[in-house]
């Protein structure tokens, strides 16, 4: 029996973790957990010694000095008080009216209120509640198809996840020990084609099935004319220029994403100030969620350092890595089971848990195959996007039916009873977009440039393929010193 523990303690540790998970435990105490108990079961099998927990304090506190993991807290601020300062209550409202007499309109807005809202808040939460509350209500008025009016809304705000200032490409950049500006670099053109595919399904919808689409009848398109023009320039100015600020300025190497939330933060509070929005109540609700949010980062990675040391220690990290590399098909074919695996494993476990848990285990496989990490972190990043809209646990899911009606309701403006949502079309509207979501994995893999074409920083030369030339002997420089010490050497050597 302790040979059967000694020779097979890494995936007993793993499948511990599975086992943890799946009874419901918090992630971070299991992580944790299980990490002390196969240490100590280690210990006592020989494997480790007592010295190796000794270094997980240190391993602590460089978690919390760690600068860039204080970008989460500054974006996740940002994103919040921009929410309920009534931003995307406005860009909904004026985009809305822009795209009304357009079939599927307001679906177009929606994905393209979705997209300005990713690039300017990271908060995928912030995104779909807010759209759910503003627009569903307006789209179940005009006639929409409820399955499409709930998938686009919950697609649209997945789009936190992928276009920066995105949480989880500043967690991913952690594991794979790169740059930040880097990956969000390498995400931006992705999340941006991502966004196109969206609109391209709600494109072809229209003409499919029209009735599930329709536009704004005229007596609901409110803005016209000059009222238009001023209201679209009021309303897409500033988010358009906090975008600027906060990327333009990673982007352009001027700041780090830890000073570019920075200053994200300080311009939301700015632009609510200006729109009259900010008091004490909303500083404190942004203020809470912010640490509530960052804490719970915290706890999880925390836990992954004690389970990955411990890990690590047992040869897990070996384990996997001849489980992985031994597969057939090379690089792509270690790429179609991490990614399927993924997939599966986002039904159960939301992005961070993925993030913290599988990531460390799968980096150092990627890297040993010859793939580029930045590709790899952001090909990831769009497969755990999935986790988000994955019947029936996608979180992107629960935040629309926390908002979406229960019952039926009479409509403020028509005054007509509206039916209510129900759970089942929010799961099938999600269906499609997930379907659109695994075919951007694939044209990302097939397509590494759309990563690669986004950094602007050259790739470093490879150290074997550097030649150090030296000069002959005949060539080398000789110094006047050189010249009197060869002379008393060949005076001495005739003396003798």
């Amino acid at each position: 029996m302790t040979g059967f523990l000694a020779a097979n303690l890494a995936p007993l540790m793993f499948s511990a973790l599975v086992v943890f998970l799946l009874l419901g435990y918090p992630v971070a105490f299991s992580l944790a957990a299980n990490g002390l108990l196969f240490g100590f079961i280690g210990i006592e099998l020989g494997l480790l010694t007592p010295a190796l927990l000794q270094a997980l304090p240190e391993r602590v506190f460089g978690i919390m000095r760690n600068e860039t993991l204080l970008a989460i807290p500054f974006f996740t601020f940002m994103g919040l008080i921009l929410e309920r300062s009534g931003m995307a209550e406005d860009l909904l409202d004026t985009i809305g009216q822009l795209f009304g007499p357009l079939r599927g309109g307001l679906a177009y807005a929606v994905i393209f209120v979705g997209a300005l809202l990713a690039a300017s808040t990271g908060v995928v939460a912030a995104s779909v509640i807010s759209m759910g509350l503003i627009s569903l209500p307006i789209m179940l008025r005009y006639g929409y198809d409820r399955r499409l009016a709930t998938g686009v809304i919950a697609a649209s705000g997945t789009l936190a996840q992928i276009i920066p200032p995105s949480l989880v490409l500043i967690v991913l950049a952690d594991q794979l020990g790169r740059s930040v500006g880097d990956m969000y670099e390498g995400a931006l053109i992705p999340g941006l084609i991502l966004t196109a595919l969206y609109a391209g399904y709600v494109l072809i919808l229209t003409f499919v099935a029209p009735g599930a689409a329709p536009a704004l009848p005229p007596e609901a398109r409110t803005l016209r004319g000059f009222r238009l023009i001023r209201r679209v320039i009021f309303v897409l100015i500033p988010p358009l220029a906090l975008i600027f600020l906060v990327l333009g300025t990673i982007f352009l190497g001027v700041a780090t994403p830890t000073e570019g939330g920075a200053m994200g933060a300080s311009g939301a509070l700015i632009l609510a100030l200006i729109n009259r929005r900010l008091d004490w109540s909303l500083l404190r609700q942004a203020m809470n969620s912010t640490a509530k949010l960052s804490s719970f980062v915290l706890f999880i990675l925390i836990g992954s350092t004690v389970f990955g040391l411990v890990f690590r220690g047992i040869n897990g990290d070996l384990w996997v890595e001849h489980l992985l590399t031994g597969l057939p098909g090379g690089p792509l074919g270690f790429l179609v089971v991490v990614n399927i695996m993924v997939f599966l494993l986002a039904f159960f476990l939301d992005f961070f848990e993925l993030a913290f848990i599988i990531v460390p285990l799968l980096a150092p496989v990627a890297e040993k195959l010859g793939i580029d990490l930045i590709w790899f972190g952001v090909l990831l990043g769009i497969n755990m996007q999935t986790s988000f809209m994955h019947p029936p646990f996608g979180f992107a899911l629960f935040y629309l039916r926390s908002v979406a009606p229960l019952k039926d309701y009479p409509d403020k403006v028509t005054g007509k009873l509206t039916a209510r949502v129900t759970t089942g079309q929010i799961y099938w509207g999600a269906v499609p977009f997930v379907v659109i979501q695994v075919i951007m994995v694939g044209v990302v893999i097939a397509f590494p440039q759309i990563v690669s074409g986004g950094l602007t920083k050259q790739q470093l030369r490879d150290p074997g393929t550097i030649e150090i030339q030296l000069p002959a002997p005949d060539e080398h420089p000789v110094s006047e010193e050189e010249k009197s010490a060869a002379e008393i050497q060949k005076a001495f050597g005739q003396s003798r």
